[in-house]
């Protein structure tokens, strides 16, 4: 059974702010680059408060930033 992910926009938005790197969002948002490199490559799900600390780096909503998928339901036969 599939399992739900925490997915995110994290890099197109680096890319529409000028290319931000990696590094200048871990700085901005207080944790390592290779906490973001894992948070944008949906291996790891941030806590709530660096989810939002993500996106108001952004100066976006939460919701612009990260979305919840859950996997589709298989029909019962």
């Amino acid at each position: 059974m599939a399992q739900a992910q925490v997915v995110n926009n994290i890099r197109k938005l680096r890319f529409d702010a000028g290319e931000m790197t990696q590094q200048d969002l871990a700085d901005r948002v207080g944790v390592t680059r290779q906490t973001i490199i894992a948070i944008e490559a949906a291996r790891y799900a941030p806590s709530l408060e660096l989810a939002f600390r993500i996106a108001d780096a952004f100066g976006r909503a939460l919701e612009e930033v990260f979305r919840y998928e859950k996997p589709a339901r298989r029909a019962v036969k």
